[in-house]
């Protein structure tokens, strides 16, 4: 089809597979299924037509509007009806049919971006006519200001009302104005049109401020057009304000109300104890602690807000700023039970509570069992399911006896000297073929110490070579008489193997317990001691108590030391749950807040305020306890650092003989000087085993054999762990060894001695060695290789070594007292005449204890 032969641009003969172009309109395929439709402006009429027919009226040439939101379709004319029959349309091969879409897109992007710059030259216009007007309008408004200042009016001046030509015009659409200035406009270019802003009612004008050397900033701020101002509905421009805005309002009112009236100082009772911080008695004042540290200051004592202080100076500071005190001392706070006695009609009688202490491997452990076979109720009830330290032995005629298994002879010490002392009787126990031991000593020790009646248990008398009478002899030694030496210490001779003797050992013991006549008030709040205390990882913090006085019942608030808590939960000696434990008796308590230590008291209070005020008071003590334990003097500080600083030197030793390994204590104990000391783990009698390799390998310890061997499994942990087995058969050799092992561990000593003195007469330069010195020899000599140090007012300024030495011209090796020479130093250093120049020998030397 040729170009005549094309239809009209508003027939409805496809231009392909869709209909893409309507009358006056274009549709714009793009990727992804999307499309425009714009509307054409069509520059010059192509008009289609057969030959002969008759040309059309010209169409009115159409603006390039906005694209539409939709493509709408518009409504097809019909067609005319052709004076002649039309012969069939060819059908468009697809090229043409493309050239005919490129030419369409074509001459549509050429109509729109001419529209573009038709209504841009238009906006252009426009803008500038607002400009112009707003400067009129502002310029009027400045005059008329101006007028009024100079001759104020008996009436308040109004601003006058927009012209009513002015306000009657409206602005006409941009298509129709383009219209009407298309047929206006003698040339291209638009004629300049009068363009009235919408201006909403002015508010009263501000009086003019002056210019800030910038000129027309009045005039543009005065009318500019805004938001807010047009779309003001014309009730002078109020408009309601956020709640954010009310708010921040509310809050500034607030604050400046608060700040206008004077504020009313809070008085306070302050409770001070005898010893208190700064810091705490500033929290308890509500007070600034700098403000208190200030004061402090100007008073003369100057201090920390962690240093404590008494309660007179605080009793100062309370009064200066304007509190109450309350003095209160450790007794109103912590709980003194050493005051507080019961009447003797209240008393009644109770369990003794009996310790067995003695040397290890002499049967003590099977005499707790075998006594604990005894008890009745084990008997019914099964035996005993749970061992907790301590348990109670019911006999045939109903009597009980407590025993204690774990206090030991540290922890026995401990309790005597924290005055929680709750053993009544002590049983100790010596093998019949061992004798007296160590351990045996020092429980009778303790034992005297605490005043304590002991009963003596001679044990092992099955087996063959025990010799009861001759530990009665032995204890002649230690001053301890039994009855069948004329003394008043009972004795019985028992064998836990065998359990011979045991009922023998009761009586005594029950006959010892009415001896004391103990007694206790079981009807009052309950009192007792932590025989130890663990870390459950089910049950959480458990302790062992032994009940001294009162009734200990489930739900009690008591306080332990520096914890407190609620009993929630009594276990007895068996295992069972009780509800309730009198004098003499050992449970368990569960509900503490911590663990407590061994020998804490355990007292029940009224209340959890009460309870949580005396722990917090007791920790606070052991605080300042543990940070304020300073030396008090000057010597003590420096012993006590020599002994931190000592080094440790930790052996194991295992002998045939108790004789042999209390000689080699002793002599070890000897040789330990202030610079390292020995710390023996273990002292045994027997061969080497497998727990003293065990203990060796985990300190890093050799261990010591005298007339003994390892066994065989001792060897071969010994060589896998590398422990050091020492063997040795003479006590000098092993002296010897051990003393020369710890020099060793000290490393070798170093001694300095000055050979050479001289002073420093002048100083000059020596080139690329820095400074030289011109010195005097006054003592010894000064020699080359040696090193040497100068010193400017008995300070050392320089230690190295001398470069060079020359006396006049010549390098020398030695220059001798008396004599001048010159000296350059290596390094290059500040040195002054006057200054002394020493050299020194250092000799390293084998160190010997």
């Amino acid at each position: 089809m040729s170009d005549n032969e094309k239809p009209k641009l508003g027939l409805s003969v496809p231009l392909g597979v869709r209909r893409t172009v309507e009358t006056g309109k274009v549709k714009q395929s793009f990727s992804h299924g999307r499309s425009n439709t714009v509307i054409v402006e069509t520059k010059k009429a192509r008009i289609l037509r057969k030959p002969g027919d008759p040309a059309p009226a010209p169409e009115p040439e159409v603006e390039a509007a906005v694209e539409a939101p939709a493509p709408v379709a518009a409504p097809v004319a019909p067609r005319p009806q052709p004076a002649a029959p039309v012969p069939p349309a060819r059908a468009m091969t697809p090229l043409e049919r493309r050239e005919q879409q490129e030419r369409l897109l074509r001459e549509a992007e050429e109509a729109r971006m001419n529209a573009l710059e038709e209504a841009r030259r238009r906006q252009d216009n426009a803008a500038r006519e607002a400009t112009e007007e707003e400067k009129r309008r502002a310029e009027e408004n400045r005059r008329a200001a101006e007028e009024a200042a100079a001759n104020p009016p008996a009436e308040p001046v109004t601003a006058p009302a927009p012209e009513p030509e002015a306000a009657a015009e409206t602005p006409l659409p941009a298509a129709e104005a383009g219209d009407e200035e298309a047929e206006r406009r003698p040339g291209g270019e638009p004629p300049p049109r009068r363009f009235t802003p919408v201006i909403a009612p002015k508010r009263p004008e501000p009086p003019a401020r002056p210019s800030r050397g910038r000129q027309g900033d009045d005039r543009r701020q005065s009318g500019k057009l805004t938001v807010t101002r047009a779309l003001d509905d014309g009730d002078g421009g109020a408009r309601a304000r956020s709640l954010a805005a009310l708010k921040r309002a509310r809050e500034k009112d607030k604050r400046a109300h608060q700040a206008g009236g004077p504020t009313v100082k809070q008085v306070r009772d302050v409770v001070v104890p005898e010893a208190i911080t700064v810091a705490e008695l500033a929290n308890r004042m509500a007070e600034r602690t700098a403000d208190l540290v200030k004061a402090l200051f100007k008073m003369g004592t100057p201090v920390t807000s962690n240093q404590v202080i008494d309660q007179d100076t605080a009793e100062l500071m309370v009064s200066e700023f304007g509190h109450n005190i309350r003095r209160v001392s450790e007794s109103d706070v912590d709980i003194v039970t050493e005051v507080d006695v019961d009447p003797a009609d209240t008393l009644q009688p109770r369990a003794p509570v009996v310790t067995i202490m003695g040397h290890v491997d002499h049967g003590k452990t099977s005499l707790l069992d075998a006594l604990r076979g005894t008890d009745v109720a084990a008997g019914e009830a099964g035996g005993i399911t749970q061992h907790i330290g301590a348990y109670v032995v019911t006999q045939k005629d109903g009597s009980k006896i407590t025993f204690l298994d774990t206090p030991g002879h540290e922890a026995f010490s401990s309790m005597r000297a924290r005055g929680a002392d709750v053993t009544d009787i002590v049983v100790i126990v010596v093998a019949g073929d061992d004798g007296i031991r160590p351990q045996t000593i020092e429980a009778i020790q303790h034992t005297k110490a605490a005043e304590k009646p002991m009963i003596v248990a001679i044990n092992k008398m099955d087996k063959p070579g025990s010799n009861a009478q001759r530990v009665r002899e032995a204890l002649l030694q230690y001053d301890v008489q039994v009855e069948e030496m004329g003394g008043d210490v009972q004795d019985v001779e028992v064998s836990a193997t065998a359990k011979t003797g045991l009922d023998e050992l009761i009586e005594k013991i029950q006959l010892q317990a009415e001896l004391l006549e103990l007694t206790a008030n079981p009807d009052r709040a309950a009192e007792g001691v932590v025989i130890e205390a663990q870390l459950d990882k089910g049950r959480g913090p458990v302790a062992t108590v032994l009940v001294r006085r009162g009734t200990l019942r489930t739900g009690d608030i008591f306080v332990v030391g520096a914890e407190s808590g609620k009993v929630r939960a009594l276990v007895d000696d068996k295992g069972k749950q009780v509800k309730t434990a009198g004098p003499s008796t050992p449970v368990e308590i569960l509900g503490m807040s911590g663990v407590p230590s061994a020998a804490d008291q355990l007292t029940v209070v009224e209340n959890e305020a009460r309870a949580r005020e005396v722990a917090s008071y007791r920790a606070s003590v052991i605080q300042q306890k543990r940070t304020t334990s300073a030396p008090a003097s000057l010597e003590s500080m420096f012993s006590a650092l020599r002994d931190k600083q000592a080094q440790q030197y930790p052996v194991v030793i295992k002998a045939d003989a108790q004789g042999s390994v209390e000689a080699i204590v002793g002599s070890l104990n000897k040789i330990s000087t202030d610079d390292i000391q020995v710390r023996i783990l273990s002292a045994g009698v027997g061969g080497i085993t497998e727990s003293d390799v065990s203990l060796a390998s985990a300190s890093k310890a050799p261990i010591i054999g005298f007339n003994v061997r390892a066994n065989a499994k001792a060897r071969e942990i010994a060589t896998r762990d590398g422990v050091a087995l020492k063997y040795y058969d003479v006590i000098y050799d092993l002296l010897d060894e051990i003393r020369a092992a710890m020099a060793g561990q000290l490393g070798p000593e170093y001694f300095e001695t000055v050979v050479g003195r001289a002073e420093i007469r002048e100083v000059f330069s020596a080139g690329k060695h820095g400074k030289a010195a011109g010195l005097l020899v006054t003592e010894g000599y000064i020699r080359k290789a040696l090193r040497a140090r100068v010193t400017r007012d008995d300070v050392i300024i320089y230690t190295g070594a001398i470069a060079s030495l020359r006396r006049f011209k010549d390098d020398v090796a030695e220059v001798r007292a008396g004599l001048e020479c010159g000296v350059t130093l290596e390094g290059s250093i500040d040195i002054k005449a006057g200054d002394f120049l020493e050299t020194f020998e250092v000799e390293e030397r084998e160190r010997t204890l």
